[in-house]
C-alpha cells in the first residue's frame, strides 16, 4: 500500500506560480510511476504530468509552464507550475502506480491516490 498526501494548493492571480508537493509513504516510491492528474469541476479528470526512471511526460495544455520533478530519497513529488492560467483551475492529485505497459496518462494505469488538493486561478 501507498499513502499520497498532496499539499501546496491555494488561490492564485493570473501569471502567477504555485507549486505542489505529493510526499508518499508506505512503500518503495522509487518503483512507481508517479503522475499528478486534475479534475475541474464539470470536466472528466485529465492527465497533467508523469514520470518514472527520470522520464517525463507532460500534457500538451500545460507544456512549457508545468515541470514534475521528484526526489526518490525523500519520497516526495512536485509539480512547479508557472504562468497558470484561470482554465488551470481545479483539484490537482497525485497518483501512484506499480507499472505495467500501459498509458502513463490513462488514470486506471495507476493504483493509488491522494485526496486531491485545491487549485485556484483568478482572473
Amino acid at each position: 500500500q501507498v499513502q499520497l498526501a498532496e499539499s501546496g494548493g491555494g488561490l492564485v492571480q493570473a501569471g502567477g506560480s504555485l507549486r505542489l508537493s505529493c510526499a508518499t509513504s508506505g512503500s518503495t516510491f522509487s518503483g512507481y510511476l508517479m503522475a499528478w492528474f486534475r479534475q475541474a469541476p464539470g470536466k472528466e479528470r485529465e492527465f497533467v504530468a508523469a514520470m518514472m526512471d527520470g522520464v517525463a511526460l507532460t500534457a500538451g495544455s500545460v507544456k512549457g509552464r508545468f515541470t514534475i520533478s521528484r526526489d526518490n530519497a525523500k519520497n516526495t513529488m512536485c509539480l512547479q507550475m508557472n504562468s497558470l492560467k484561470p482554465e488551470d483551475t481545479a483539484v490537482y492529485y497525485c497518483a501512484a502506480g506499480a507499472y505495467r505497459g500501459t498509458r502513463w496518462t490513462s488514470g486506471s494505469t495507476y493504483d493509488f491516490w491522494g485526496q486531491g488538493t485545491q487549485v485556484t486561478v483568478s482572473s
